[in-house]
């Protein structure tokens, strides 16, 4: 299992949106080891949100050799045509580093902030993620909600485009979906368990051989695991920052998340990987450029039960 980090784009108490900032947290977080960093994408929310792939292009110079993840991006919300300029634009200012999760969200409010009806976000997003790829490529596109004329320049630096994941919560439609349309599935993890994990990943290798598909080029990954690690610290910042942003009963989030003592979350995270989890995305929860550094040397950097000692410090789980 490999670590990302994600940008720290959501006010959750005290959050400070400014670029020396992120270029702090970024090259901390390259140093530290992590492999990717990743923006997440909403438009309204019930918490200021700074725009991901505006955040993305702020940290190109400073994230070494760091994939850039969206996880995800609305293709929808954000039309395939003004996403296929950003994706490629990225891709070329990074030499080729982008990995696309997309997904249409669940947010009706972003949809009405852009007057797309919320009812129509699945057949739109199908379409949408056709015409992402069709226009990554240097094509065009023709559908029933979007027609483009390609070739949309300049194109990105990967040649086949960057990869395009596609999200689920693990629906079985939404799994289907991922098979067809994508390169990858990424999960969301406060709603989604290790047991689930595991389940749903033999479905999308179940649908990759009825499709004739070969699954070592199907990726996967979880997003949104933010964590706070302390022993006595950890549950007041679950329930008094995190849990009445994003709606969910403490519980649910204390169970799924990585809250607690530095022991837990390595627990909670070989569960996931035991799992078949290839990439974990972690979001600190305030003094995150300190839990960055506490993951690295309490959790990342600490060889899990049943493997080797590391050869060199970056090695993945």
């Amino acid at each position: 299992m490999r670590f990302g980090v994600h940008l720290p784009l959501m006010d959750l108490g005290g959050q400070r949106f400014a670029i020396d900032h992120l270029v702090d947290y970024v090259e901390t977080a390259t140093a530290l080891g992590f492999e990717a960093v990743s923006a997440n994408d909403h438009v309204v929310f019930g918490a200021p949100w700074l725009d991901g792939p505006t955040a993305l292009a702020a940290v190109v110079s400073c994230s070494g050799n760091a994939r850039l993840f969206t996880t995800v991006a609305n293709p929808v919300v954000r039309g395939p045509v003004m996403l296929t300029k950003v994706l490629a634009g990225l891709d070329v200012m990074s030499g080729g580093r982008v990995v696309a999760a997309l997904g249409p969200g669940s947010s009706d409010r972003d949809y009405a902030s852009v007057g797309v009806p919320f009812e129509e976000r699945w057949q739109r997003f199908e379409e949408a993620v056709s015409a992402t790829r069709a226009l990554l490529l240097g094509g065009s596109f023709e559908g029933h909600f979007y027609a483009v004329e390609g070739p949309l320049e300049p194109l990105s630096a990967q040649p086949s485009g960057p990869p395009l994941w596609v999200g689920s919560w693990g629906s079985d439609a939404g799994l289907r979906r991922a098979v067809r349309l994508g390169d990858g599935w990424l999960a969301s993890a406060y709603n989604i368990t290790p047991g689930q994990f595991r389940d749903r990943w033999d479905m999308v290798q179940k649908l990759l051989g009825e499709a004739r598909r070969d699954p070592a080029d199907f990726a996967n990954g979880i997003g949104t695991m933010w964590f706070h690690i302390d022993d006595r610290r950890a549950n007041d910042v679950l329930e008094e920052r995190l849990a009445p942003v994003i709606h969910r009963p403490s519980e649910q989030l204390r169970e799924r998340l990585a809250f607690g003592p530095a022991e837990a979350v390595v627990e909670k995270l070989i569960a996931f990987r035991d799992a078949g989890v290839q990439w974990m995305f972690l979001w600190p929860v305030a003094d995150d450029i300190e839990q960055l550094q506490r993951f690295a040397d309490q959790v990342m950097h600490q060889p899990p039960a049943g493997l080797p000692p590391r050869r060199h410090r970056w090695a993945s789980w």
